[in-house]
């Protein structure tokens, strides 16, 4: 299959295209525009295989959208370009609005048009996989998880723009038939991360001896997944899924946030101990919370389990593990982050 990936050069994008490459013989097309967080080299491993194609471009650009449909002519669409990150939409929601909604909106119709025109046998199979998050519902109290039906309450500018992208999917599933379905997830972490989350950041800040800041006192509690789980999970829906359907991804995961600084800490003094700095849990930070912060997530994850057969292969302290040895012998890729794009400086204090 011709499997087109926007946003291929990002995180999670990057993590899908490589398991694609190196464990199917499906075609892939990464569609990226390539700003802070897309990254060429995070492809570099699948990059020469003749299976993979790269182009530059940005979503909201109709006339390119349309040309790469045109040329690559996919039999999936992977949608996952987005801004996606908390403090910076609260910094500037404008790119949010322009790229997870209109963006998605440039898509869903050069999608259409394409799918309206396949040969049946490609029409019948062809699925547009919206990618998004366990934000768009809310925040849960101490009890409970995020379902598939859960009502939908985005607290920050990022989970509104979401929840308006899922939105227009479910919409131009139902009013023009387009074979559509939405993934949730919770929150990544792995290799590959750019430092601006909360995992890599804190690796790379004690690394380095620098404090490690954590917002509020720590008590926010998300449930993690590992990147490359997410991955498998991803196209196993993009392969499987039904038209219409919504499939929550998460990893059962469930940490504060201070647990888990202190587990990277702990991690980090095992795996590259500093006699300078000393044990590294002396460098967390406590900082005022980021505005509205929401208080805890978590997902049900029993309907991809029982339907599609996924189940994420790491529990939380194994991901950990293999992230922070990334982080510890992959100095190339995030030192050139660190010197040029981002610093690790605080982001999202509305002011």
């Amino acid at each position: 299959m011709h499997i087109l990936i926007t946003g291929g050069a990002g995180f999670i994008g990057s993590a899908v295209a490589r398991w694609i490459i190196e464990r199917t013989t499906h075609r892939v097309l990464v569609f990226d525009k390539l700003t802070y967080a897309g990254n060429l080299a995070s492809l570099a491993s699948v990059a020469h295989d003749p299976r993979y194609t790269f182009r530059k471009a940005d979503i909201c650009d109709a006339v390119a959208v349309k040309s790469a449909f045109s040329d690559f002519e996919p039999d999936i669409v992977m949608h996952l370009a987005a801004e996606t990150h908390v403090d910076r939409s609260i910094d500037g929601p404008d790119a949010f609005i322009q790229t997870n909604v209109v963006g998605t909106y440039v898509l869903l119709q050069a999608a259409l048009t394409h799918w309206r025109v396949l040969p049946v046998g490609r029409r019948d199979n062809f699925r547009f996989h919206h990618i998004s998050t366990d934000e768009v519902f809310g925040s849960l109290g101490k009890t409970g998880c995020f379902a598939e039906d859960t009502r939908y309450a985005p607290n920050s500018p990022y989970a509104a723009s979401k929840a308006g992208s899922d939105h227009l999917v479910r919409a131009w599933q139902h009013t023009y038939g387009l074979p559509t379905l939405v993934t949730n997830c919770s929150n990544n972490y792995g290799p590959y991360h750019f430092p601006e989350k909360l995992i890599p950041l804190t690796i790379l800040n004690a690394l380095e001896g620098r404090p490690l800041p954590v917002y509020g006192r720590g008590e926010n509690i998300r449930d993690w997944l590992f990147v490359e789980d997410h991955a498998e999970a991803l196209l196993l829906a993009a392969l499987n899924g039904a038209p219409g359907a919504t499939y929550n991804i998460g990893g059962s995961n469930e940490r504060r946030n201070i647990d888990v600084v202190e587990a990277i800490c702990d991690l980090v003094d095992e795996l590259s101990p500093s006699a300078i700095d000393g044990p590294r849990r002396k460098l967390i930070n406590f900082v005022p919370d980021r505005p509205g912060h929401d208080q805890r997530y978590a997902i049900d994850a029993s309907r991809i389990k029982s339907e599609l057969g996924w189940q994420p292969r790491h529990d939380f302290e194994q991901g950990l593990r293999k992230t922070v040895e990334w982080y510890l012998t992959n100095h190339r890729w995030w030192e050139v982050i660190r010197s040029d794009t981002y610093r690790g400086e605080r982001l999202g204090l509305a002011i």
